[in-house]
Parts: structure tokens; C-alpha cells; sequence
């Protein structure tokens, strides 16, 4: 691993562990084992060390549901795939997902960032979906459904499910399962 991977590595860990505001360029660089001003180096700023470490772990996240979809054989099935693999995705990467949850468009974790810049990474994810609502809705396998609001909903479902498990001291065992299966029932013919 470089250091440049071994900085966005330890970035993303500690935004998962201590957000935006909790996390330091020093602390950055000592848990990635390189000066600190390698870490200004690379990535400029703590923002954009944020933004970039976010971006990453969900284009890492979009190509892992583009491969889990591509081999079903209706809308429905691929809907189901793509939840199971999204969640399996937070459980996989447990040490640096929350990271995603904390730059997410549907977190205030720092309200100063670039919400605009941090809303059009996320549309990958609801374009994914609205892309699996179609397919469905074609292959009669998903009811005809307003495919927008509809992805919206979907992704909400999905989002919460992920919020409790990560950001509560709730534990409520098969969440991910029924959350899985609550969209299935909610779409599929």
C-alpha cells in the first residue's frame, strides 16, 4: 500500500470513528504512519481529505452493486441483490463506512461542507436504483411505481436501517434481512 492509500485508509477510519470536526490532519498522519505534511501534501486540506475519502468508499461501493446486479435476470431480483449487497457492503467495511453515513447529504455532520458537491456523489446510488425500478417496471417483475420518489423511499429504507445499526445502541437482530425484505414486499409484483 502507498502512503498516499495508507493516508485516505486512515481517513476514512477516523472520520467513521470521530467525524469531521473530531478528526485532525495530525491524527491522520499518525494513524497512517507519515509525516504531516505528506497528508497536506496530497490532499490539501481536511476538507477535501474528507471529500475524497467519502467519494472513494462510494465509488468502491457503486462498482461492488454494479457487479451483485449484473447477472439477474429481472428488476425485482436485481432490487433485492442490490439491498443485500448494500448492506453487505456496510457490514464489509465496517471500520470505514460510517465515514459515507457522515458525509452524506442526509446528515448535517458538518453542514459547511460542499452539500451540492456531496449530493451528486450520492445520486450514483439513487440512479442505480431508479435504473433497477425501471428495468422491473418493464419486465413486469416491479409494479408501476413513480420511479423517482419511489428510489427515494427505497434509499431511505436502506439508510435508516444502516443509521440504526451504526449510530444507535440499538441491536435489532435481522434488521438488515427485513429491511431487505420490506423493500422487496414494497415494490415487487
Amino acid at each position: 500500500m502507498t502512503k498516499k492509500e495508507r493516508i485516505l485508509l486512515a481517513a476514512q477510519e477516523l472520520f467513521a470513528r470521530y467525524g469531521y470536526a473530531g478528526t485532525t490532519m495530525k491524527m491522520v498522519a499518525e494513524q497512517a504512519g507519515v509525516a504531516s505534511g505528506l497528508v497536506f501534501h496530497y490532499y490539501e486540506s481536511k476538507e477535501k481529505l474528507f471529500m475524497v475519502a467519502g467519494a472513494g468508499l462510494i465509488d468502491n461501493m457503486v462498482s461492488v452493486l454494479h457487479d451483485a446486479t449484473s447477472e439477474t435476470t429481472s428488476g425485482c431480483e436485481a432490487m433485492g441483490v442490490f439491498v443485500r449487497a448494500y448492506l453487505d457492503f456496510t457490514t464489509e467495511h465496517e471500520k470505514t463506512f460510517p465515514t459515507i453515513i457522515r458525509c452524506s447529504p442526509f446528515s448535517d455532520d458538518n453542514p459547511d461542507l460542499d452539500r451540492e458537491r456531496i449530493a451528486t456523489k450520492f445520486l450514483d446510488l439513487i440512479n442505480i436504483i431508479e435504473d433497477l425500478l425501471r428495468r422491473g417496471i418493464e419486465d413486469g417483475s416491479i409494479r408501476d411505481l413513480p420511479v423517482p420518489q419511489t428510489a427515494f423511499m427505497i434509499y431511505g429504507v436502506i439508510v435508516g436501517a444502516v443509521r440504526t445499526r451504526f449510530l444507535t445502541p440499538y441491536d435489532i437482530p435481522g434488521l438488515y434481512a427485513e429491511a431487505r425484505e420490506f423493500v422487496l414486499r414494497s415494490v415487487c409484483a
